[in-house]
């Protein structure tokens, strides 16, 4: 047990190690080397666990979202816009959050799969999009799928563009500005007047997070 446990600490040492670099360097500037040196752990350790620079990417890539946890809501379009606030907010206070961000949109990883993020993203608001649309919150034009590839590749550039401007410092405006110009083009306009977008409502929404995930930690114990 103790072995199993001292596994996964070191795991974890070297993904957030790996995070730090990546994030700091880019995924083609970073070298193992470096990252062993942050992690201070042995090549040995580090590839028991990830057999390359690209599979250690992977799991930064699969980490950055591992935690993603929200209680539900009545109004599925207010899930929609409360996955996007968490993240939001995880992104200017996670590391490996922020490092999987940038690897996500580094078009100079040569060799790096980075459809990952989009795919799940796509997926996570279709399926949503598409409860909504079974309790009447969507316009009648809204095609979920459609839409939800819309809002990944929209929240990507907002992304990319906070983070060219001002290092991610803007991010939350940028974000509240994007759902108040999308959320009318495919909501109900009751549904509308009832979704809360504020930039608040990131900080509000990670706290409800955190309180989940620990009210499921206790469970498990």
């Amino acid at each position: 047990m103790a072995e199993q446990v001292r596994a996964i600490r070191t795991r974890q040492a070297i993904l957030s190690a790996a995070a730090k670099v990546f994030d700091e360097r880019g995924y083609q500037a970073a070298t193992i080397s470096e990252i062993l040196t942050v992690a201070g752990v042995t090549k040995g350790a580090l590839y028991f666990h990830f057999q390359s620079k690209e599979d250690l990417a992977q799991g930064v890539l699969t980490a950055q979202n591992e935690d993603l946890l929200l209680p539900e809501r009545a109004a599925k379009l207010q899930e929609v816009v409360d996955v996007v606030m968490l993240h939001t907010h995880r992104l200017k206070t996670n590391p490996m959050v922020r490092a999987g961000v940038r690897l996500s949109l580094d078009q100079n990883a040569v060799g790096l799969d980075r459809s990952g993020p989009f795919r799940n993203w796509v997926v996570t608001f279709t399926d949503l999009l598409e409860k909504a649309q079974a309790q009447g919150e969507l316009l009648p034009h809204v095609v979920p799928a459609e839409t939800a590839d819309v809002i990944t590749g929209a929240y990507g550039g907002i992304q990319s563009m906070s983070q060219a401007l001002t290092d991610h410092q803007d991010l939350a405006q940028r974000v509240n500005a994007l759902l108040r110009h999308l959320m009318p083009s495919v909501a109900q306009p009751s549904v509308l007047a009832s979704l809360h977008l504020g930039e608040s409502r990131a900080e509000e929404v990670y706290n409800e997070a955190r309180q989940l995930a620990q009210e499921q930690a206790d469970e498990r114990d």
